[in-house]
Parts: C-alpha cells; sequence; structure tokens
C-alpha cells in the first residue's frame, strides 16, 4: 500500500523536528547532563499526567506497545546521554538521526507492507545520507570511535521506538491518549535512571538547573506528540526522515551557540537534506 504524505502533516512533523534539535541542544548545554535528562523527565512525566486527563484513554489492544516504547525510551535516553559524553553535538546528533530512517524503512516496507514511491525512497535515501555526511564532515568524529558506536546504537532505539509507536498509536484510537500515557509512563522511569546512575548526589544540581531543564522536558512532549500524531497520518518510513531533518536546525544551533565548525561540506549536507524532504513530499 502507498502512502502519499499530506501537507499539513509533513509541515507539522518538519516543525517537530526543530523542537527536537532545540531540547537536544538544552540537553547537550546542561552543565550537569544528567541533572538536565532528570528536569526533562520531571516535565515529561508532568506534561503526560495532563493529557492523560484531557484526552481519551487508548484502547487496550495498545497497551503493551506503550510498555515496550516507555522501556526503549529509557534506554534511548541513556544512550543520548552517553553519546553526549563521548561526542561533539554536530556530530553525534547528526549519526544518531540518520540511523533511525533507514532502519524504520526497511521494516515498515518489509513487515508492515508500507511500500514508499520511488521518489519517496529516494528521498529517505538522502535524507540519511545527508545526514550521515553532516556528521562526519571535518573528519573529528573518525577519532572518537566510542561516540560513533553510541551514536549508532542511539540511532537503533531511534528506529525501534518509531516503529513500536507507529503500530501502537494505530491500534490506540487516539494520538494524545497514546501520547499522554507515554510520556507519563516514561518521565518517572528517565527520572529513577538518573538516580540509579548518578545517586542522591546529582538532587542540588537538578534544582540548580530547572530552568533550563523543565522547558527542554516540555518541548520534547510537544515534539514528539506531533511525530505520534503524523504516524497516524503516513507512512511511517516518511515520519521518520522528515523528523530528521531537525538536524539542520541542530548544526546550526553547534554552530552558533556550541561554536562547532560548519564549512561547506556541511551547508552542501544539509542541501542533499532538503532535496530528500522535497523528493518524500513528490506525489
Amino acid at each position: 500500500m502507498s502512502h502519499a504524505f499530506p501537507l499539513f502533516p509533513a509541515l507539522a512533523v518538519i516543525f517537530a523536528g526543530v523542537l527536537h534539535a532545540i531540547w537536544n541542544a538544552l540537553a547537550k548545554a546542561a552543565s550537569d547532563r544528567y541533572a538536565g535528562f532528570a528536569l526533562i523527565g520531571i516535565a515529561q512525566a508532568a506534561a503526560g499526567l495532563l493529557m492523560v486527563v484531557v484526552s481519551g484513554t487508548p484502547a487496550r489492544a495498545s497497551w503493551p506497545w506503550i510498555a515496550t516504547s516507555v522501556a526503549l525510551h529509557v534506554v534511548y535516553t541513556a544512550l543520548l546521554a552517553r553519546s553526549y559524553e563521548l561526542g561533539d553535538f554536530n556530530q553525534v546528533y547528526p549519526l544518531a538521526r540518520g540511523t533511525g530512517p533507514l532502519i524504520v524503512a526497511f521494516v515498515a516496507a518489509t513487515v508492515l507492507g508500507e511500500h514508499l514511491t520511488v521518489a519517496q525512497f529516494a528521498g529517505v535515501g538522502a535524507v540519511c545520507g545527508g545526514l550521515g555526511a553532516l556528521a562526519f564532515a571535518g573528519g573529528a568524529s573518525r577519532r572518537r570511535p566510542g561516540a560513533i558506536g553510541a551514536a549508532l546504537l542511539t540511532g537503533v532505539s531511534i528506529a525501534s521506538y518509531t516503529l513500536v509507536d507507529g503500530v501502537g498509536v494505530r491500534h490506540a484510537g487516539t494520538a494524545a491518549g497514546y501520547s499522554g500515557w507515554l510520556f507519563f509512563g516514561m518521565g518517572p522511569l528517565v527520572v529513577a535512571w538518573v538516580f540509579l546512575a548518578r545517586g542522591t548526589a546529582v538532587a542540588p544540581a537538578v534544582a540548580a538547573q530547572w530552568r533550563l531543564g523543565l522547558p527542554g522536558g516540555l518541548i520534547s512532549v510537544l515534539g514528539y506528540g506531533i511525530v505520534v500524531w503524523a504516524q497516524t497520518r503516513g507512512a511511517l518510513a516518511a515520519v521518520a526522515a522528515l523528523r530528521e531533518t531537525g538536524v539542520i536546525t541542530g548544526v546550526i544551533i553547534g554552530a552558533v551557540f556550541f561554536r562547532e565548525r560548519m564549512g561547506l561540506p556541511r551547508f552542501a549536507a544539509a542541501g542533499v537534506v532538503v532535496i530528500g524532504v522535497a523528493l518524500i513530499n513528490v506525489r
């Protein structure tokens, strides 16, 4: 079955990608990254509770998918934190985000019966190739094999929760209800992971960084909530690829705020990503 991607959901997912880059930059910028992730978890739990209260309860068939996604998101958070410890934002972020859409496209086509048009398939490839070029431009990441490994594992976790949520939300009957329970379940576990990893010594940093971490958490809720909704409107591979266009925002943030090198190769790679987005939306 071919899935044309409507314009409004496509634009919404691109916006969600921008939001994702912003909250990842906030996490990277935190003086204590683990405290930042704890605050993001607190914000996710609070926003999830609000969504649970105001939205409908998802269908019972979606609950196993929600539980699986909660676990995958916690693993993703741990891998993301490790990636940012080992590598630069402008290298780790594109590599992690570029891996996911390729895996999603393969599984969606071979297991879920979703088929992209030739133009859309080329667009997914262009987006992933452009993101890979962004990650390796300048060659610095080649000297950090640990960062590359952590980023690739992060990409696998991204693909995993994207596929789980793409199937789960289609069983839920309510995207808001599905997202609400996902965030409500995930947030406390992220906080628990931080305290298990760092102990109670992280508590003062959590209190000191709330102005950065809480907004980051709310931005992450809005961004991924949009993605979950979009997964009910179009092919999962197209949603995954469009979301990762936020890496262009990430590159700009890395250059401006983290003083990481941009250069002509990164501009060219960003142009390839833009071409990929256009191909995904060819009807």
